[in-house]
């Protein structure tokens, strides 16, 4: 299969690209490479470093799928110039789609995000579930979203993901578990801010399984699914970490994110998809990583950070 990536030098297209090409796919890549680029040469893989809004310029052929993960990664990261949040994946994301629809590729998967459903008390977040987005990232999310619903002649696989967790050669060491696991192996400390948020995660290795679950999938399945499998508090999560890697909880009450929500994943069971790992198997993994000097803190880990000084 020739596949079409966008955004796969990121965390999670590091981790797929590898495996698409083991699986013999042929796969073009098209990244601004901002946080650097993990993908080693591949006989089969071409990677191009530009913004997505040049791609027609590369004359790309017949391609059988696209898998869509570039985006602004997150709410801080969107708010610091909010009109490349909205350029990079609404407005590219309408220029895909008008590409896809005059060359006749039939099927996309686009990696939304679970927090589109906003601040959510109910304990079974479904894909039925209103939308009611708090931040400019989940607000953009949504109407890219609806931009690739509207092209009823495309298969469209739209993945809402949990917060992912576990390493990948484009390490982020800004999300919830990597963070937290990070700082209790580095500092011994883990400060967690507020705590009774609930969030739901996934492992990247499940999130990498679940785009290879979909590039193989019968056409009647297209549709939106919910990617997560652990919903659980800032605090549980702090805890669970301190079993495996001795460490002091430091609770900072006064700092909250107010952001807290469960996903419900049935609709992914139902279809024949199951996790194969957890939370507890990222935190192991990301601690023998440390301990044999394989995982270090790079500034390009930090992705706020980071995307502040480039632009």
């Amino acid at each position: 299969m020739k596949i079409l990536v966008t955004g796969g030098c990121g965390y999670v297209g590091s981790k797929l690209i590898p495996l698409l090409l083991e699986k013999k796919h042929k796969i073009i890549n098209i990244d601004t490479q901002w946080f650097g680029n993990y993908l080693t040469k591949h006989k089969n893989l071409i990677n191009i470093k530009d913004d997505l809004a040049n791609f027609e310029k590369y004359k790309i052929k017949k391609i059988d799928t696209v898998i869509h993960l570039a985006s602004i990664a997150n709410d801080p990261m969107a708010e610091i110039d909010k009109n490349l949040s909205w350029e990079t994946s609404a407005l590219n994301t309408l220029r895909l789609m008008n590409f896809m629809d005059k060359n006749g590729i039939k099927r996309i998967l686009y990696a939304s995000s679970g927090s589109v459903y906003g601040i959510k008390t109910e304990k079974k977040v479904t894909e039925k579930s209103s939308l009611e987005p708090i931040s400019l990232y989940n607000k953009v999310k949504m109407v890219t979203e609806r931009i690739i619903l509207s092209y009823k002649n495309i298969e469209s696989f739209i993945i809402r993901p949990a917060t992912v967790c576990g390493f990948s050669e484009r390490m982020r060491l800004d999300v919830t578990v990597n963070a937290l696991t990070y700082s209790a192996l580095k500092n011994k400390t883990i400060n967690v801010f507020g705590g009774n948020q609930v969030r739901p995660n996934i492992h990247i290795d499940d999130m990498v399984d679940l785009y290879i679950f979909f590039l193989n999938a019968k056409k009647n399945l297209a549709g939106i699914y919910n990617a997560g499998f652990e919903n659980k508090s800032i605090l549980e999560i702090a805890k669970n970490i301190k079993k495996i890697i001795p460490s002091n909880i430091n609770i900072i009450k006064d700092k909250n994110d107010p952001r807290s929500y469960r996903l419900n994943s049935d609709k992914l069971n139902k279809i024949g998809f199951f996790p194969r790992k957890n939370i507890e198997d990222a935190i192991y993994e990301l601690r023998n990583l440390y301990n044999s000097k394989k995982l270090v803190d790079k500034k390009n880990y930090h992705s706020l950070k980071w995307l502040k000084k480039k632009l």
